[in-house]
């Protein structure tokens, strides 16, 4: 007879590089770039990188992207990929659009969200019932929205008053508010350029003037969905289908309901996300409206690592870089060159620390280069305005790579009773 011998497992060691931020050095890194957007402002003078108008327009930016994001979330954490979000907001954006200027805005906004929703139910069927590939299928919606979206177009909107083949009559307002007092003591704030005590009332006072109503329910839904998955059994459950279906079915957990059920609310924010383009954005259906909104929010939810926080802070972003565009563009965007070369010197100086040397050098030529562009010229060409939005995209994705972690079981493929 033998014996074997039992050893206790190791706990399994932490990845170097991978810790989540705490909140206390995510608000300290927060406030460290308030302050040198400050200064930049002062020495640049370039005062609307942080006017009440400038974040105003941001966050109207960032509401379709963070519900794009948010519904990338919803169906990630069960294990589905949704590439298909961007399919999901143009569906958003024609069923909106379609519904609203007949029966009014909030018609509208409840058409978008089944809107969505229903790209995301033929999604769902691919993926979870059928297996197809996730990438493939999304893709494939989006192409799908696309084409049917101009088709309808063409019988719907193009014999109505004020509209053509590519474009919807207009749409009846949902209005906007000013929180009273606040809003125009801290714009009155803002205007007086002071040190960052003004900068702090542009960020502020963007949160509190001008606002739709739709824009409060999609800040709302930030937290809301936070509780949901993270503070409820219903959330555990449909989590634990994105980390491990198998043992989520071995404990009685129907997995195939709610991947369906993560991926139809998944669509409806995005289609949510697409009503707010059309009817508080523009008042009007324009074709090509999203313009890649729907991936950009999904570069926001792997920006927030898979966390509705994150994903906030990550729209947000790419939200003012959009909004750029719009108010004194170039201008601001020169601004924002010394602003991004004064945070890759310390970028630089943490990767050497780190002794990475290697990636150290390489971001320290290009923060030298951003200098030398920042130094040689006015502003910038408009070209370079226009793709902000996705060159940050690009720079964030690649800077923040290394310390995501997704849920484990996301895109993997999964049928009823494999683990048997």
């Amino acid at each position: 007879m033998s014996t074997a011998t039992v050893t206790k497992p190791k706990a399994p060691q932490p990845v170097r590089g991978s810790r989540r931020l705490s909140l206390p050095v995510l608000l300290l890194i927060i406030a460290g770039v308030l302050v040198l957007t400050a200064i930049v402002r002062l020495v640049t003078g370039a005062d609307g990188i942080t006017s009440t108008g400038q974040m105003s327009t941001a966050l109207r930016l960032a509401v379709p992207i963070g519900l794009a994001g948010l519904g990338g979330l919803w169906a990630e954490r069960a294990g589905v990929v949704n590439i298909g979000l961007e399919g999901m907001m143009i569906l958003g954006t024609w069923f909106g659009a379609w519904a609203g200027y007949q029966w009014g805005p909030w018609a509208g906004v409840l058409f978008g969200v089944i809107g969505g929703a229903l790209g995301a139910l033929l999604h769902a069927v691919a993926t979870v019932t059928f297996n197809v590939n996730h990438i493939v299928s999304g893709v494939a919606l989006n192409i799908l929205a696309l084409g049917t979206t101009r088709y309808l177009s063409k019988f719907t909107f193009a014999d109505a008053p004020q509209g053509s083949a590519k474009q919807s009559p207009p749409i009846s307002s949902l209005g906007t508010f000013d929180i009273p007092g606040l809003s125009g003591w801290l714009d009155t704030l803002n205007q007086k350029h002071w040190f960052l005590v003004s900068d702090i009332a542009g960020l502020l006072g963007g949160l509190v003037t001008d606002l739709s109503p739709l824009t409060v329910i999609a800040v709302a839904l930030v937290p809301v969905t936070w509780w949901v998955l993270w503070r409820t059994s219903f959330g555990l459950r449909l989590r634990s289908c994105g980390e491990n279906p198998v043992a989520a079915e071995s404990l009685g957990v129907n997995v195939y309901k709610y991947k369906y059920l993560a991926v139809i609310i998944s669509g409806g924010f995005a289609g949510l996300g697409g009503a707010f383009l059309s009817i508080v954005a523009s008042n009007v259906y324009l074709d090509g409206q999203t313009a890649g909104r729907g991936y950009i929010g999904l570069a926001a939810m792997i920006f927030g690592n898979w966390m509705p926080g994150g994903l906030a802070l990550g729209a947000g972003l790419f939200g003012y870089t959009d909004s750029l565009n719009l108010r004194g563009g170039t201008v601001n965007v020169h601004a924002l060159i010394l602003l991004l070369a004064i945070l890759l010197v310390f970028g630089a100086a943490y990767l050497a620390w780190r002794k990475k040397y290697v990636p150290a050098v390489v971001t320290a030529v290009i923060t030298a280069l951003m200098f030398v562009w920042y130094a040689t010229t006015d502003d910038v060409p408009n070209q370079v305005v226009t793709a902000t939005p996705y060159l940050v995209t690009l720079l964030v994705l690649s800077l923040s790579a290394q310390s995501l972690r997704m849920p484990k079981a996301d895109g993997l493929p999964y049928r009823k009773g494999q683990g048997k």
